[in-house]
């Protein structure tokens, strides 16, 4: 784009949508212009915090309005693809948060719009934002701790008391391998590759009164033979965690999204490597500061977005295909669309 000030609106008006309005008004080049919610309560809310020019309770405000440079959509999963599409016709950069939409084939008709109107399209996998993470991937790529051999994270998250708006979360469409799992799957995507089959279990004894199994664990082949496990539960009685360890053939990281440090163990003549190294990193499990400011340069810079369509994509095919061995009880070989 060639504005050097760009007019964003955020679509929803969550505790979440609160973050990416704050990366917003945090970032040099980016106006909070406008906010959305269909419930009016929580908009009038949001916007006693936020001051912005313009609120809405129907996002078609937005699609018409030509003062909208760009738009974040921090709102229920089953929404994705119409206001993704709506928006993207309407010349609008977006950014859409994960999971990038519930079926494949709901992302690949995102992609076909986005090639169609030559948009800008970016999915919010978080992850891919948290200082643990990026540290640990940073020590991989480097070869501290020589080449994969197994890699696993989990996504353990009590939903007893988050069903969402409306019960939003509730809906036997959404899975909690496609909902919350992307995360643990597109964080191993990020540092191992994209796994080429699956094997997965999963079962319904947490959450009994929602109608989707709430606990699943499956275990992928990865590029350069690398094994991977992904746990994820919704019904765990824990505090949230996404506990990830990497293991090498010279060391082994242990990382997550909540502590301010990571534990390096290196095989090396300088260290010891079963004592471990802790490295301090920022506690910030939800950066949407970060998630904007790459959003907002790559689009200020007409460069290709940080996370693209096509990665959202390929961590839904990589969930839709856990989801569909847990179903049938048979490994199932991993498939992705040309680029």
């Amino acid at each position: 784009m060639s504005k050097n000030i760009l007019n964003i609106a955020v679509v929803g008006c969550s505790n979440m949508a609160k973050l990416h309005m704050n990366g917003i008004k945090a970032r040099e080049g980016a106006n909070l212009y406008a906010i959305c919610d269909n419930d009016p309560d929580v908009l009038a809310k949001r916007q006693e915090e936020m001051q912005v020019e313009k609120t809405c309770t129907d996002y078609r405000d937005l699609v018409n309005d030509p003062k909208v440079d760009a738009v974040v959509l921090v709102v229920p999963d089953q929404v994705h693809l119409e206001m993704t599409v709506a928006f993207l016709r309407a010349g609008k950069a977006v950014l859409c948060e994960k999971p990038f939409a519930l079926t494949v084939e709901e992302c690949l008709e995102m992609i076909r719009v986005e090639k169609e109107t030559d948009g800008k399209l970016m999915v919010g996998q978080i992850c891919r934002c948290t200082p643990g993470f990026i540290k640990a991937k940073e020590l991989v790529d480097a070869g501290r701790i020589g080449e994969l051999i197994f890699v696993e994270s989990e996504y353990a998250h009590n939903y007893s008391d988050a069903r969402g708006a409306r019960d939003w979360r509730v809906d036997p469409a959404r899975h909690i391998v496609i909902g919350g799992g992307c995360h643990a799957i597109d964080l191993l995507r990020w540092i191992a590759g994209d796994p080429t089959e699956v094997y997965g279990h999963h079962n319904h004894k947490g959450l009994v009164d929602w109608p989707t199994c709430d606990t699943a664990v499956a275990v992928y082949k990865f590029p350069n033979n690398v094994m991977g496990k992904v746990f994820v539960s919704s019904g765990c009685k824990r505090d949230y965690t996404m506990r990830t360890v990497l293991y090498g053939t010279m060391g082994t990281i242990i990382c997550d999204n909540t502590s301010d440090y990571i534990t390096l163990y290196e095989d090396s003549a300088t260290t010891e490597y079963y004592k471990g190294q802790k490295i301090d990193v920022r506690v910030d499990n939800h950066n949407c500061t970060a998630e904007i400011d790459a959003f907002v340069t790559a689009l200020i810079n007409n460069e290709p977005m940080p996370v693209s369509s096509m990665e959202g994509t390929k961590t839904v095919i990589v969930c839709c295909a856990s989801v569909q061995s847990m179903n049938e009880h048979r490994v199932i070989e991993i498939e992705y669309p040309e680029a």
